[in-house]
C-alpha cells in the first residue's frame, strides 16, 4: 500500500481499504509500505479526511503516525469483509463515520489493527500475496495492538461463514436500504473532495497492478506445469513404471514450489499443487487439460 494509506490503516484510523476488486481472503493481511515517499499534501489532505470523518462520530483528538515510513512492513489487520460502495453508505449498523470512508467500488472491512514495534525494511509485491515464512515468523513476534480512536465490530450476516459479509450480502438482508444524504459542512465536503483527489493518482495503477499480478500468477503456474508436464511425458518414454532420476528431480521441484508459500490470512503453511508421487500412473500420459487450459488463458490475456 502506498502511504500514508499504509499506517493510517495499520494505526486503526483508518478502517475501509478502497480498491477496485473485491478482497479475496479473510483473516490476516499484513500490511506493507510501498517505496514511494508521500508529498505533504497528500498527508495533509488524507490526515484532514479523517479529523472530519471522526469529527462526525463525536471524535476530535486523533493521534496521526508521526511519519510514514516506505519499504517496510509495518503490521496487519484482520479483514472481516467486503461491501461495494453504496452498500456500505447506507449501512445503519455502522457509524456515520465509517459510512463517509466508502470511496471506492469496492470496501474491503478491516478490524483489529496491530502494528510493528520495529517495521521490517524489506521489498513488497503487486496486490495481495503470501508473506514468506520466515519473515512472518519474525514479524508475528514483534506485533503489538493498537488502540483504535473509534474501534469498530462489523457484524457478520453469518457468524459461522467468515465470508457471509460479502458484496450484495448488506443489500440482501436489508432490502430497504438506502442512503440518507446528510448535511455536510463546507469543511467535510472539502475534507472528502480532497481524499478523492489524492486516491485518485493511484486508482487507475491499483487496478493495473492488479490485473498484472494475475497475469504474473498465470505465467508462473502455466511454467510450472510446463515444467513437469513436459518432463513426466519425456521420462515416460523409459519402459512402463521405469521412471529415471530426471522424473524424479521434476516432480520435487514442481511439489517444492507449490509447497513453500506461507498463507498469512489462514495461519497455516500451505500445501498447495500437490501431486501424485512419482512412479504413479496417473503421470503416464500427454500433456493434460489442464496445462492446455493453462496456456490458452495465458495466451488470452
Amino acid at each position: 500500500m502506498h502511504q500514508p494509506w499504509a499506517s493510517l490503516l495499520v494505526y486503526g484510523i483508518k478502517r475501509i481499504e478502497g480498491r477496485s476488486w473485491p478482497a479475496p481472503i479473510r483473516g490476516r493481511l499484513w500490511i506493507h509500505a510501498a517505496s514511494k515517499v508521500p508529498d505533504e499534501a497528500t498527508v495533509k489532505a488524507m490526515e484532514e479526511f479523517y479529523k472530519e470523518i471522526y469529527a462526525v462520530d463525536g471524535i476530535y483528538d486523533l493521534k496521526f503516525p508521526e511519519n510514514y515510513p516506505v519499504s517496510r512492513l509495518l503490521g496487519c489487520v484482520q479483514v472481516v469483509g467486503c461491501s461495494k460502495r453504496e452498500e456500505l453508505a447506507c449501512w445503519k449498523e455502522v457509524s456515520e463515520g465509517v459510512r463517509l470512508e466508502a470511496l471506492t467500488d469496492f470496501c474491503w472491512l478491516c478490524e483489529q489493527p496491530q502494528k510493528l514495534l520495529v517495521p521490517f525494511e524489506m521489498r513488497g509485491n503487486q496486490g495481495v500475496y503470501d508473506l514468506e515464512r520466515k519473515i512472518y515468523e519474525a514479524a508475528v513476534r514483534g506485533l503489538a495492538p493498537v488502540e483504535s480512536p473509534l474501534p469498530i465490530k462489523f457484524p457478520l450476516p453469518n457468524p459461522r461463514n467468515p465470508f457471509s459479509l460479502k458484496p450484495g450480502s448488506i443489500f440482501a438482508r436489508f432490502p430497504e436500504s438506502k442512503a440518507t444524504e446528510m448535511e455536510k459542512s463546507s469543511t467535510l465536503s472539502s475534507a472528502i473532495a480532497g481524499a478523492q483527489a489524492a486516491a485518485t493518482q493511484f486508482s487507475k495503477k491499483d487496478q493495473s497492478s492488479h490485473n498484472d499480478a494475475i497475469q504474473n500468477r498465470n505465467i508462473i503456474n502455466a511454467k510450472r506445469i510446463g515444467q513437469f508436464e513436459s518432463k513426466s511425458w519425456e521420462n515416460n518414454k523409459s519402459p512402463a513404471g521405469n521412471f529415471n532420476k530426471g522424473s524424479n528431480r521434476g516432480t520435487q521441484l514442481f511439489v517444492k514450489q507449490g509447497q513453500s508459500s506461507y498463507s498469512e490470512h489462514d495461519g497455516r503453511i500451505s500445501s498447495h499443487n500437490q501431486l501424485p508421487r512419482a512412479g504413479s500412473n496417473q503421470h503416464l500420459r500427454p500433456p493434460s487439460k489442464i496445462f492446455t487450459d493453462a496456456m490458452r488463458e495465458l495466451r488470452l490475456s
